[in-house]
């Protein structure tokens, strides 16, 4: 004689219920999801820079009238950019200074800069975002021959490098590249 077991009818239901019941939450789930993406969609794409800050992404500069010893001050992405031609006594100070331990944010000038003569920089202290002095031959250069942050007092040598002051790091190098001997494309 053989018995089998009948399930009740209640225990199919419950287990059919089951199922009907994670598939409407993983449906109202995924609902939500891509109601809440949609919803954020545009505060999202409205951070993205607009056209006209797309269009000052670059800047050319011909750098054929800067003289030896000359500094200049250009903007790109509303930042000071500085560009200097140094001197040959310049580049000479700034490499004598690649081991100086001192040092707050060692780094070699060669590092720097992509051609010795010519050293590029963001013009903005990174201690909390001053344009240093030292651009004009009537400001204070500080005494590294650099520039000098009027807030708080960091000094920044020949190349760039913070050598005194409670500014972290050196200034900030800007994507560059030479088109010719002449020209430059920040950006």
């Amino acid at each position: 004689m053989t018995s089998a077991t009948v399930d009740s009818p209640s225990s199919g239901s419950d287990s059919l219920e089951i199922k009907r019941r994670d598939f409407l939450y993983v449906t109202a789930g995924a609902m939500a999801t891509v109601g809440t993406a949609a919803a954020l969609w545009p505060f999202i794409d409205s951070m993205n820079p607009s056209a006209d800050v797309l269009a000052l992404s670059s800047t050319e500069l011909d750098l054929a009238p800067i003289q030896t010893g000359q500094r200049i001050t250009v903007v790109w992405r509303g930042q000071p950019v500085f560009i200097v031609r140094r001197t040959a006594d310049e580049i000479a100070r700034a490499r004598a200074d690649d081991g100086n331990p001192d040092l707050i944010d060692p780094m070699a000038d060669a590092a720097r800069v992509q051609r010795p003569e010519w050293l590029i920089v963001v013009g903005v202290c990174t201690h909390l975002g001053c344009v240093p002095l030292g651009q004009k031959s009537s400001d204070p250069h500080g005494k590294y021959g650099g520039w000098f942050c009027p807030c708080h007092g960091s000094v920044y040598d020949t190349s760039g490098r913070v050598r005194r002051g409670p500014a972290p790091r050196n200034l900030d190098v800007p994507p560059y590249t030479f088109l010719d001997d002449l020209r430059v494309r920040i950006g």
